[in-house]
């Protein structure tokens, strides 16, 4: 509620409204980008459920903010990342900075920096959180295959 005027019957409507159903949650995002063709794409609050929990694509989302020392390490590993993948059509890798915008899911538990979860296409409720392993290309790279519901076969496997 960020109501201008604050008396009793703004209060009343607010809560018949909330009530019904009627109210539409105030969601922490930057701008959508105009441009978001690169090898990461860039999701904000209020394209979360757009990028994110699209049904059509596996997703790898991580979540960042701009002063952490180890999301900056990991930009280029991240960008590299990106770039691999470019021409997976059901693959999506992408980014959130995390502290101007708001997670869209309770599913997404964002309790430090950098934080990487891999949705699957078909379980976007059950997100995967990358743990354990080096943020470094190869590991990362792993991470996408053992969990990809739908990846093209390249020149090297056949």
């Amino acid at each position: 509620m960020e109501p201008e005027e604050f008396d009793s019957a703004v209060l009343r409507q607010f809560v018949l409204a909330f009530k019904k159903g009627k109210l539409k949650p105030i969601v922490k995002s930057q701008p959508v980008p105009k441009n978001n063709k690169g090898p990461v794409k860039v999701v904000v609050g209020k394209t979360f459920d757009t990028i994110v929990m699209d049904p059509k694509n596996d997703v790898l989302i991580e979540f960042y903010a701009p002063w952490c020392g180890h999301c900056k390490k990991l930009e280029p590993v991240y960008t590299e990342l990106g770039k691999k993948y470019k021409n997976e059509k059901n693959l999506v890798i992408a980014k959130m900075d995390a502290t101007a915008n708001d997670v869209m899911s309770d599913r997404y538990k964002v309790e430090g920096f950098p934080t990487i979860y891999f949705a699957p296409r078909d379980k976007k409720n059950n997100p995967i959180k990358f743990e354990g392993g080096d943020r470094d290309l190869e590991h990362l790279s792993k991470f996408i295959e053992e969990h990809a519901t739908k990846l093209s076969r390249t020149k090297e496997e056949l």
